[in-house]
């Protein structure tokens, strides 16, 4: 069995610096002690039940932790393997500062064949919502975050997701305010790609590229 230096290392390397609990479980029959022992200690801290994440730069994880769009993307990752998991929908409008107040929901997309999956509490609080997408079809880039690289959803990407699924997560009013808030952060030519990879729109969307067209012809 590892000791618990050993099985806080092997947490920090993975992806997120995240893992579950089920994948640590064969190391030895007291992983959970060592897990309990670790989160006391502030050397680790409770994403969601049976999840596990090493806060940064040696941050105490009893005080230490990530911003919710963060948290729910170290868990889906966790859940569904390293770059399967995408930050999008509401989660990216908020990483983006489209949405400014803090939600309490986020959403993260996992791929289309993955078992559908209920929501998740996470342990600071807020619901995680897995929802399955063609991963490549997503317009996505892969970022720096507090806990490592992830991959997140362009604000295009984010913006036609906006506009064409407003009620993903619950939230339509903030969905709205977010389509609104994005149209500086993606051009016309930006948006009609991922509607030409999608292959379908509706009239709010056509309407949006309409309004960025007209807008570069005004500024160009």
């Amino acid at each position: 069995m590892p000791s618990d230096l050993e099985l806080l290392r092997t947490i920090e390397r993975a992806p997120l610096r995240t893992m579950r609990y089920s994948d640590m479980a064969e190391r030895g029959t007291n992983v959970w002690r060592q897990l309990d022992r670790l989160v006391e200690a502030g050397a680790i801290t409770r994403l969601a039940k049976g999840v596990y994440t090493a806060p940064p730069e040696g941050a105490d994880g009893r005080q230490w932790k990530p911003t919710l769009e963060i948290a729910g993307l170290a868990v889906a990752t966790a859940r569904v393997g390293n770059r399967n998991a995408v930050l999008m929908g509401l989660g990216a409008a908020r990483f983006y500062a489209a949405i400014p107040r803090a939600i309490g929901v986020t959403t993260v997309a996992i791929p289309a064949d993955a078992p559908t999956r209920p929501p998740v509490e996470l342990e600071h609080g807020g619901k995680l919502m897995m929802i399955p997408r063609d991963l490549n079809k997503l317009d996505a880039m892969l970022v720096g975050t507090e806990l490592g690289e992830g991959l997140v959803a362009t604000p295009a990407q984010t913006l036609y997701d906006m506009l064409m699924r407003p009620k993903q997560g619950g939230m339509p009013d903030e969905a709205a305010a977010a389509a609104q808030n994005l149209r500086g952060q993606a051009s016309a030519s930006e948006l009609g790609s991922v509607v030409r990879e999608h292959m379908r729109s509706n009239d709010a969307v056509r309407q949006v590229v309409i309004e960025l067209q007209e807008s570069a012809r005004r500024r160009g």
